[in-house]
Order: structure tokens, then sequence, then C-alpha cells
């Protein structure tokens, strides 16, 4: 899939993970890719980098001036995102406000700077999760802050058809990127990281964990023209994690 029109594209989070293979799929294709992010990137290459704390409304708003400086927006992609482990009853309240602040608030604050931006229409896509949906114990912060992004994605696709922009959130199972090595790291025990890595992703159908450019692809066909009537809508790339029932007969 080639792009025939250069886009503009704004990756939130594109320094690592799936932000980052999302940032370098979007190149490769041919679009421009400006990424926001606390972190640099190793080798930034082609990819033009911008300082962001996507808590910050203002840091928010002078990405999205710096990545139209190029032209028009035509994508936007949010990834950025943290984890935190607990129930409500163990997750400090500072915790909690920090994991929404980045995970959700980050999100819209992006959203609400990017749309007016894209004055030509475009695609959103939101990196949600499939705890979401369905949860595992101990991640009550996280789980509220991926369905936040659930209800938003179709809350901005409704208001914002009439504007020509489609909006849709990718839902990945367990994939390979630091931050689920760093989970990997703290739960593994003895069991080393890669045989948690490879424990993990006997859960899902496919029998392993999936790599960021799996997703970065998923993500890459819903800006693209190809999805041209897809929007509002949610899509699992989870290894058909989500598809099994824990029964055993």
């Amino acid at each position: 899939m080639q792009i025939t029109q250069r886009k503009n594209a704004l990756v939130f989070g594109g320094a690592s993970g799936i932000g980052w293979a999302t940032s370098q799929t979007l190149l490769d294709q041919g679009a421009q890719v400006t990424i926001a992010d606390l972190r640099r990137p190793t080798e930034p290459g082609r990819l033009r980098y911008i300082a962001c704390d996507v808590r910050d409304a203002n840091q928010v708003c002078e990405a999205v001036k710096k990545a139209i400086e190029r032209g028009p927006l035509d994508w936007l992609v949010y990834s950025a995102g943290i984890q935190h482990y607990g129930s409500v009853v163990d997750t400090p309240i500072e915790e909690y406000d920090f994991v929404q602040q980045v995970n959700a608030r980050g999100a819209f604050l992006a959203c609400r700077s990017a749309i007016p931006a894209m004055t030509r229409g475009g695609a959103i896509v939101l990196v949600s999760s499939v705890q979401a949906l369905a949860c595992q114990e101990g991640v009550a912060a996280y789980a509220a802050s991926k369905g936040t992004l659930e209800a938003l994605t179709r809350a901005m696709a409704v208001d914002h058809a009439k504007d020509r922009i489609r909006v849709n959130a990718v839902l990945p199972g367990t994939v390979d990127t630091p931050m689920v090595r760093s989970s990997a790291e703290r739960f593994g025990g003895r069991d080393g990281l890669e045989q948690t890595l490879e424990q993990w992703g006997g859960n899902h159908l496919l029998g392993r964990v999936a790599h960021a450019s799996e997703i970065a692809r998923v993500i890459a066909f819903l800006l693209s023209d190809a999805a041209s009537f897809m929007t509002g809508a949610s899509y699992r790339v989870d290894g058909g994690l989500l598809s099994q029932l824990p029964v055993r007969l």
C-alpha cells in the first residue's frame, strides 16, 4: 500500500514502541512525519522530533503548530501511554490521576489542538488496548484510561464526520514494546524476560506476542484512503486473545 498524495502526519508518543513503529511505517509509505514525545528517539533519521509532555496543554498545542509548519495536518496518531498496576483500593490517587493525564487527557488535548488544523479532512487513530474490553487483575487505572479512549473515539467520529475527519481506535493485545518488557521484568520472577514474554504470548491464539510493526500496519491502513468508509470503530489486533473463553472441557 503506497500513499498517492504526500501526507502530513503527527504521532504523539512516537519515540518508542507502537508509536515508533507507526512513524517508521508512515515514513516508508511516503508521508512526512513529526513525532511528539518526552524522549528523543535514538535515531530520528528523516523524522521531525518535538519535545512534548502530553500532560501540558501548551506543549501539545505547540507540537501541533510545529507539525503544521509543513502544511495542513492530515493524520494524527495518539500512541502515548503508561502502565500502572493496582486495584482501585491500592492505587494511590496521584497515580490514578497521572495515568489518566497521559493516556486519556493527553489524547483529548492532542485531538483538541489537531482537529482545527485538519483543514482538508483527514484521519485520527487512538491506540487503546484490549484492556478496555476485558481486564486482567490489578489494572484499574490503565483499563479506565483505555476505556475513555474508546468512548472518545466514537464521540469524535460523530462530531467531526462533517469536517471529513475519520476517527478510529486500535486495541492491541500484548505487544513487544519497552513498556511490556518492563512489566515482564517486574512480574517474570525467576523465569527471565524472554521466557515471560513467551508465556504471555501463549495466552494468544497465535501463540506469541505481537511485533510493534504489526500494529503499525493496521494503524497505517486506518489512516489511509483504503479505509475511507471506516470511522467511529475500534479494531482488535490481539492475536485472538479475546476470542477464547478460559474454559477447558
